[in-house]
């Protein structure tokens, strides 16, 4: 048997290639949306993509089940029932294919979406019993499914259905068996997934507290609060439903000149500034929106910028305006304009209007709090970052929160961000000034720089 985890680094992804390279054949599991990674591997090892199989309908990244049905004409196969538009073919509850000696079973798992399938591999060269349990997004390592993404009407059934899935199907499987999840660590899919991206049935039930709960317990503790639902997910769904456009009908790369990107401006296009909090913050086009290259861009883009919105990057290179790109289709955001060529060296020198966002240090902030300059002073952090200490002075405002509602304060005030190590900030900050904030400062490096500069905190 071949068996291949395929990880995307900051979204939590995981996939999988598994085949058998003696009969030539092969599958895909919850491919991601850019597939020449399962393509590579399955020549490589002289195999040949026949089937693609979806766990259930994602909603955090794009599904790559239509390019690569259109690059292999390998069959797209999901639990009998799910609500897509495409062709597919359906799945009943404990059917059974091969693949040379590899052997799937599929098993309904429904909680985080209705028509949820864990997938039971066998290699059946080495024994008859399986060896490992795919799980999809119901049981994580160290976390489970969050059951509110199918809607806030279907979500007693959807816990129930959940509890049912893990403790009367996953939790009766045999303890030995190796546990291999769609999404590790980085995801919104969960709360508090481990950075390690495999388990065991046995390990998860001893050591998982939410999988040894009674029913009414388990059921309180779903209710709670899950991670905020980025503005990406509703769109993401609906891509995954109706198939997603493959990639060479995406817009084509486009250098543009300084006036057409004014020109697109007006039109209604945002500006996307990928560059570092720094150099925004030196200058930048009016009304962008700075979100640099991090290991959790993609969720931060899903959580700010409206997935219709037709783009325009601010990049170091095209090289950079590349990798980004491929972020964002991953999560469905395909309406990319281009990007300013020459950078915003070329937007100065052609006399277009400018921007700055000042970074102030931690001296300065400490002399505008001892002489009472410093009015609005937002932290911008989790509760349990906030809870783990912050200045005194601050209001507790997550980022989550303020892109939702931002704070009732007069647009001509003073108003200072901080959070973890500027990142977060700045994207508060430039998200501030796109909604008409005209004096915003972000803390140069954040709490870390504030902790390290001797600042006290509470």
């Amino acid at each position: 048997m071949y068996f291949k985890q395929i990880t995307v680094e900051g979204m939590g992804c995981l996939s999988y290639l598994i085949g058998c390279p003696k009969a030539k054949v092969a599958c895909v599991v919850d491919p991601k949306r850019d597939v020449q990674d399962y393509i590579d591997l399955a020549r490589k090892n002289g195999m040949k993509i026949t089937h693609i199989f979806e766990t259930h309908l994602h909603a955090d990244h794009v599904s790559g089940n239509q390019e690569l049905r259109s690059r292999t004409g390998a069959e797209i196969c999901l639990m009998e029932d799910t609500p897509v538009t495409f062709e597919y073919t359906a799945l009943k509850e404990n059917q059974v294919l091969e693949f040379g000696n590899t052997k799937l079973e599929f098993i309904k798992t429904p909680g985080h979406t209705p028509h949820s399938m864990s997938i039971l591999v066998t290699d059946t060269a080495r024994s008859s019993d399986p060896w490992m349990v795919l799980t999809g997004d119901c049981m994580f390592v160290g976390d489970i499914g969050r059951p509110d993404l199918a809607g806030e009407e279907l979500v007693d059934d959807q816990i129930l259905n959940l509890y049912n899935s893990l403790y009367n199907k996953l939790g009766k499987m045999p303890d030995s068996l190796e546990v291999f999840p769609a999404h590790g660590e980085g995801s919104l899919c969960g709360k508090g997934m481990s950075a390690k991206s495999s388990s065991t049935i046995g390990f998860e039930k001893r050591n998982n507290e939410l999988l040894n709960l009674s029913k009414e317990m388990f059921r309180k503790r779903m209710k709670q609060s899950f991670p905020e639902r980025p503005k990406s997910f509703t769109h993401i769904i609906n891509m995954n439903k109706n198939g997603a456009p493959l990639l060479d009908r995406c817009p084509m790369v486009r250098d543009m000149s300084p006036d057409q990107v004014q020109e697109e401006i007006d039109r209604g296009a945002l500006v996307l500034d990928t560059r570092d909090t720094a150099a925004f913050g030196g200058v930048h086009i009016p009304g962008s929106i700075n979100i640099g290259f991090a290991k959790q861009t993609a969720n931060w883009i899903g959580m700010v910028i409206d997935p219709d919105k037709d783009l325009i990057l601010i990049v170091t290179d095209e090289k950079a305006y590349e990798i980004m790109t491929l972020h964002l289709h991953r999560i469905g955001y395909d309406n990319i304009i281009g990007y300013l060529y020459g950078g915003i060296d070329a937007w100065q020198q052609a006399g277009l209007p400018i921007n700055q966002l000042w970074q102030i240090s931690t001296e300065k902030l400490k002399q505008k709090i001892a002489t009472g300059q410093c009015e609005y002073l937002f932290d911008v952090r989790t509760p349990a970052e906030w809870a783990n200490g912050h200045i005194e002075q601050a209001s507790h405002l997550p980022l989550t929160e303020l892109l939702n509602h931002p704070p009732d304060v007069p647009k001509d005030k003073e108003i200072i961000v901080t959070c973890g190590v500027g990142y977060r900030g700045n994207i508060a900050a430039s998200f501030l000034q796109n909604n008409g904030f005209k004096h915003v400062h972000s803390l140069a490096g954040g709490m870390s720089a504030w902790i390290n500069s001797g600042g006290a905190v509470v």
